[in-house]
């Protein structure tokens, strides 16, 4: 039976409401400035929240990623301290502090609530009599009541834990996964209270929880069920095991929760109730979600009981502010539970070898990230202090700098920080952009339950496959590429390559460089939905077949799909190896540290755990309680979106050589994030640097600076923009590893920019306008064989010149091809972009071309010039140059291909398919009353390429 949703006002915060329920909110989460800002307070009187709790990992992110510590780095008493000395610090400090503004909470409560918690050495997770003489330490030290020591519940904390509830010392219980154990845990607490009685001691001031870790529970049980889904054939058999996944986890907790009100509820308990103690609650903790099949905050829905508490993490506490239901859960089907956890025996999965395992894995990744902490302290202490994320420095013309500190000053004196974290829409549109900031938490929960990451990169070494070929476009496919490009082929694993082309040669030449046989092909679609990677895998799962044969062909691929897609069930159907899924609350642009962008990363060899670790330095100093001023991705951010409304919209990317292909992803999240509603940043990249002269006024400049391997050239071209007083922002990358950081600086940045523009930096209306352009054609096509006529307006000199009436009308007066070029590029003036859009083969040859034509467009109109191959663009920068300011002066370029590729059970071919995506884009164009022209070149690409450059330099003479 279900117990109905308690009924409450819709303003209300459904956070504060769970204390309706008897359960308290702690936030799993501390660090100097959640204090110093006010936010703990302001969670505290907003949210009702009740306690804190924290671990290594996050003081480490935080001492890494943050000038939160610097003063006690800098400090002369921190001068002769050891690592662990200066961490621990450091932590006392923060809890001491977050414990006394919690004072009024524990006296209110009569000591039920209040607490913040804090670890003993993980190292000691093994050493009993080191744990008790470890906590005895730290509790005289922090010399607080209302603190509790972190003691994990392994066979030798369990004794520590009764011996310290005996001196009076609180305790909370870490690392609980089996019933059993807790049960051991929970005699552990009674039998210290009844000593600490018997010897005459208070017993009603000492306090304890016991902290299951709940969602690992369902990452480890799901992964085997996963695993026996592959083999099972019987329908009745595969039915009882989809039934178990995402249920194991809760239906533990249940369990639990039954076990805890027998065990405090018996006639023992009682007389100890008597002398006023409290009885041992459950905590759950590892509450976020990292299954997107789930309900992002089912492990705290599903989980509301009398005397329990729920340690939330930011993400998870923010997404059950704006959209948590409540009611009285646990207590809900009690014996459904103790029959799903029957099942899983049955099924032949054993519950305690699975969290015997847990147990183990966490205490290793404690302990590892404890080691990671005091690395990091000691290596901020001996860099004093500095930050260890990629640096960003920038210099302003002074109006701009003015502008931009004004900008900074508002985000700050209006907390737009903090609710840019708490997924607030009004900082955009109002509409539903609160729906598409799940990337904020991503790096946290892929750290969290990485084991599919690590277990999938051992696999394919294993597998010994010699290449990976990823299928996608856009945000599916841009990060993978820049990941390729930036770190190579890694040895022991396989090469990865990257298709978002339709064009026929494009393809057979990607082809050409695999060997089907050893190949693992990752289909990559959000939507599922998306034509290119579905025709691609069309295309390839054909080619496969005919190379392993059928029954061998799903297991050569893998799929990354949100749940639910259309490419989920062709998944499924085609037995593919794997389907790993996105997140629905992440749009493709923001995904590059998800599934789409993690799992190429761990199949081609990156170490995806150093990767995300590093990521989460920049993280957290883009957190909600970090200053506006101090914040890298808001500061980013304010100086991108306060430039752009001063009418420096052309963003240009300057990389070093050894991560130049970051522009290609950069373009994407930018265009496509602010170019809509008539505004918005046009990026520039892979234009070569030219003397300061070449650049107009609406300019600004982001340099990218790779430490390990700079360019000099580079460095005093940039020098000379500044000398010149162009705008420049300088980010200094460490290291290929340091990418992560961009990825996550940058897409803060962008949402502060699309704020300050004031745009919806979450959609992308006018992307959406060119598929159904191009759905319309090849509908066409597959039902009358062809695609619409059309024709040219001029044609001579090799080429066909095709526009809309306005744009032919605009250009009638020209009676060569050379002066129609003439009058088109006449139409690009001071502030405007020449755009040059090549829907043929995107390969060096190709590019030298077009690189030539837009570089002398830019020497000699003093423009800024862009560059995409279609139909890439259209899933990146397209969106920009539809919906973004009318500043565009489009030259499109298309073929004829010299042969054409199938599309297996289609009638339309990959040639085809672009055609018409080169039509639809250039109709939506025109439609937005773009100044437009297509060139069209016939087969022969290399001489119409020849000769369009040359006239372009007769045009411009």
């Amino acid at each position: 039976m279900t117990t109905p949703a308690l009924s409450i006002p819709k303003e209300a915060n459904p956070l504060r409401g769970l204390s309706e329920f008897g359960q308290s909110v702690w936030l799993d989460y501390i660090r100097r400035s959640l204090i110093t800002s006010g936010e703990l307070k302001r969670l505290i009187v907003e949210d009702g929240l009740r306690g804190v709790t924290s671990n290594p990992a996050i003081f480490e992110k935080a001492i890494v990623g943050s000038t939160d510590y610097e003063a006690v780095i800098e400090s002369k008493e921190s001068a002769a301290l050891d690592a662990k000395a200066l961490y621990e610090k450091i932590a006392v400090k923060d809890v001491q502090d977050a414990a006394d503004i919690l004072r009024p909470v524990y006296d209110d409560s009569e000591r039920h609530d209040g607490y913040v918690s804090l670890e003993v050495s993980p190292l000691l997770a093994h050493d009993t009599a080191g744990t008790l003489q470890e906590a005895r330490r730290l509790w005289k030290t922090v010399g607080r009541e209302n603190l509790m020591i972190k003691v994990p519940a392994t066979p030798e904390g369990i004794p520590a834990i009764r011996q310290l509830i005996s001196e009076g010392i609180n305790v909370n219980v870490t690392l609980l996964f089996s019933r059993d154990v807790y049960e051991q845990v929970a005699k552990a607490y009674i039998e210290g209270l009844t000593a600490r009685a018997a010897s005459g001691g208070d017993v009603s001031r000492i306090a304890s929880v016991a902290s299951f870790f709940v969602s690992r529970i369902d990452s480890k049980i799901d992964a085997q069920i996963t695993s026996q889904l592959k083999t099972a054939s019987d329908p009745t058999q595969r039915a009882r095991l989809g039934g178990l996944l995402g249920k194991v986890a809760i239906a533990n907790a249940k369990l639990a929760y039954h076990s805890f009100n027998e065990l405090f509820s018996g006639e023992a308990w009682k007389a100890l109730a008597g002398k006023g103690a409290q009885p041992q609650r459950l905590l759950w903790a590892s509450t976020s979600t990292k299954n997107p099949n789930y309900r992002d905050v089912i492990y705290v829905e599903e989980l509301i009981g009398t005397s329990t508490v729920n340690t939330i993490p930011p993400a998870t506490l923010n997404a059950f502010r704006e959209h948590g239901r409540l009611r009285a859960s646990l207590t809900e089907d009690v014996e459904s539970a103790a029959d799903t956890m029957d099942a899983l025996e049955r099924a032949g999965i054993s519950m305690k070898t699975a969290t015997d395992a847990l147990l183990d894995e966490g205490v290793r990744q404690f302990v590892d990230a404890f080691a990671q902490l005091l690395k990091a302290t000691g290596s901020r202490k001996s860099a004093e202090s500095t930050a260890k994320i990629n640096s960003v420095s920038y210099t302003l013309p002074q109006k701009l700098s003015a502008a931009v500190d004004s900008a900074l000053t508002d985000w700050e004196k209006n907390g737009k920080v903090r609710r840019l974290w708490r997924a607030d829409a009004s900082l955009w549109s109002g509409a539903d952009e609160n729906h598409w900031l799940g990337w904020l938490g991503i790096t946290d929960d892929q750290v969290a339950h990485s084991e599919h990451l690590t277990s999938l990169a051992a696999e394919v070494k294993q597998a010994g496959f010699k290449h990976a070929l990823l299928l996608g476009m856009g945000g599916s496919s841009l990060c993978p590429e820049v990941l390729r490009l930036t770190f190579g082929k890694i040895e022991g694993f396989p090469e990865l390559h990257v298709l978002d082309s339709t064009d026929p040669a494009q393809i057979k030449a990607i082809e050409a460089k695999i060997d089907l046989k050893s190949t693992l092909f990752i289909v990559s679609s959000k939507s599922g939905g998306t034509l290119e990677p579905n025709i691609y895998k069309q295309y390839f799962f054909a080619r496969v077949k005919e190379a392993v044969g059928e029954k061998e062909a799903g297991n050569r691929f893998i799929a990354v799909t949100d749940p639910g897609s259309k490419m989920q069930h062709v998944a499924e159907n085609d037995k593919f190896r794997h389907i790993f899924f996105g997140v629905p609350s992440i749009g493709g642009r923001y995904s590059a540290l998800s599934n789409f962008g993690m799992v190429p990363a761990a199949v081609m060899g990156i170490d995806v755990l150093k990767f995300l670790n590093r990521t989460e330095e920049m993280v957290h100093a883009c957190g909600a309680t970090v200053p506006a001023p101090e914040n890298p991705g808001v500061v980013l951010g304010a100086i991108l979106g306060t430039l752009a409304n001063n009418g420096r919209d052309k963003l240009t990317i300057i990389a070093s050589p050894g991560i130049s292909d970051l522009g290609a992803w950069l373009e994407q999240l930018l265009a496509e994030s602010t170019g809509k509603s008539g505004k918005g940043i046009i990026p520039v990249d892979r234009e070569s640097l030219a003397k300061p002269e070449s650049y107009g006024t609406d300019r600004v400049f982001a340099y990218l600076r790779l430490e390990s391997a700079p360019d000099r050239a580079q460095d005093a071209a940039v020098g000379a923009l500044e000398k010149a007083g162009q705008p420049v922002v300088r980010i200094a990358v460490q290291d290929p590893y340091a990418i992560g950081e961009e990825f996550f600086r940058w897409e803060i940045a962008t949402a502060v920019a699309g704020s300050i523009i004031g745009i919806n930096a979450f959609n992308q209306p006018d992307v959406e306008a060119s598929k159904i352009a191009t759905r319309k054609l090849t509908s066409e096509y597959e039902a009358t064989g062809k695609l619409p006529s059309e024709e040219p307006f001029f044609e001579g000199d090799g080429v066909k010149l095709y526009a809309d009436a306005k744009n032919a009308q605009a250009l009638k007066n020209g009676k060569t091809l050379a002066e129609i070029l003439k009058t088109h590029l006449a139409r690009a003036g001071h502030g405007d972009y020449f755009a040059l859009l090549g829907y043929i083969t995107m390969n060096a040859e190709n590019e030298a071309a077009l690189q030539a034509i837009r570089h002398t467009v830019r020497d000699k109109k003093k423009v800024a010039t862009v560059l995409g191959f279609g139909p890439r663009f259209l899933h990146s920068t397209g969106q920009a140059y539809k919906g973004g300011p009318n500043s565009g002066v489009f030259l499109q370029i298309t073929c004829d291909d010299a042969n054409d590729l199938p599309v297996p059970e289609q009638k339309y071919t990959f040639g085809v398919v672009k055609a018409a995506q080169a039509r639809g884009d250039f109709a939506v164009l025109a439609e937005r009353g773009r100044r437009a022209l297509r060139v069209h070149l016939g087969k022969d690409v290399k001489a119409g390429l020849a000769k369009l450059q040359a006239v372009v330099g007769q045009a411009l003479a």
